[in-house]
């Protein structure tokens, strides 16, 4: 067996090996999240990827790896489940033989991450996971269909989301993780009321923006693999539609860029660096035709990243706290 490390008891050792399986998860996964990630100072890094890695897993879970493994629909639902309870479990109690959820659970008591936050993300989680019938024809959903489900194409193969079930799987997918973040970050920090609630308006419209330019990268994949349409009830991306998403991205990670001087210094780089990556994205995604983004994912080159990052580590040089 392995010796413990000097100074440290069972559980330090068992944290620390949780922490490093959501590195690797994260490594494994995001290239360009794992950069930014770096620019993150040391009290903060960990924490954001414990919690990254967490949704990963249950992304994952959803988007066709329970169900490459052989998994019925019903028991990716119960995997998903599972996962949630022992989430749950974690939080109460710090500890979970999973180690991501584990590393999660860690993080999240830390910082005041509860139920408030991962309740609605599993819930997004699980609307992955839905099969809508087709009505066959082109008619609109009645009255009596409740508001903010998928909405089934005329087709049957797509499955789009009207404007509530948008706003509701952003929230739960992607604006909480923003929220827990922020938790991460000014866990030390006193906040007004006022101040609090102008981070988290910047923290959900950037988790917001980047789920978004995320759908329009993932066009491709989301139609032809998943037989998802997050952008339209409809089905159809038009160039139209397109255009008015770009001008919502651009108007959310507006927004998110006026608070990012309220975070606390060693946070700012990272946030402005991703901020710029998916502004740099949006650029490429409007450049775009759409029939293109149907045929590949558009990326930023190796060589970009780093002038993001030399432009973000400058920036928050020359910034001071609201």
């Amino acid at each position: 067996m392995r010796r413990r490390t000097p100074g440290c008891n069972a559980l330090d050792d068992y944290r620390e090996a949780c922490e490093q399986a959501a590195d690797q998860v994260i490594r494994v996964y995001s290239t360009s999240f794992g950069a930014a990630t770096r620019l993150l100072g040391t009290r903060h890094r960990r924490h954001v990827r414990n919690i990254y890695a967490l949704a990963r897993i249950a992304d994952e879970l959803v988007d066709g790896v329970a169900s490459g493994a052989g998994l019925s629909l019903a028991e990716q639902h119960e995997r998903l489940s599972a996962l949630e309870a022992e989430t749950e479990r974690a939080l109460d109690t710090g500890y979970s033989s999973n180690p991501i959820v584990h590393a999660f659970a860690c993080s999240a008591r830390l910082s005041g991450i509860g139920a408030d936050l991962t309740v609605p993300f599993f819930a997004s989680m699980r609307t992955d996971l839905q099969v809508v019938p087709a009505r066959g024809d082109a008619t609109p959903a009645t009255s009596g269909e409740r508001a903010g489900v998928l909405a089934a194409t005329p087709s049957g193969t797509l499955h789009g989301f009207d404007s509530e079930a948008h706003r509701s799987y952003v929230y739960g997918s992607a604006e909480v993780i923003g929220l827990m973040c922020l938790r991460v970050f000014v866990r030390d920090s006193a906040l007004s009321p006022g101040e609090l609630a102008r981070l988290e308006r910047g923290a959900r419209s950037l988790g917001a923006a980047f789920q978004n330019v995320n759908f329009l990268r993932d066009l491709a994949e989301d139609t032809q693999q998943l037989s998802r349409s997050y952008l339209s009830a409809d089905a159809q991306i038009t160039e139209a539609v397109k255009d008015r998403w770009i001008a919502t991205i651009r108007a959310e990670l507006a927004e998110a860029e006026e608070v990012i001087p309220m975070l606390p210094r060693d946070a700012r780089r990272a946030v402005d660096c991703a901020r710029r990556l998916f502004a740099r994205l949006t650029d490429r995604i409007d450049q775009t035709p759409v029939t293109e983004l149907l045929a590949h994912r558009v990326r930023v080159s190796g060589a970009e990243k780093t002038l993001l990052v030399i432009k973000s580590v400058a920036g928050a040089g020359s910034r001071s706290a609201a």
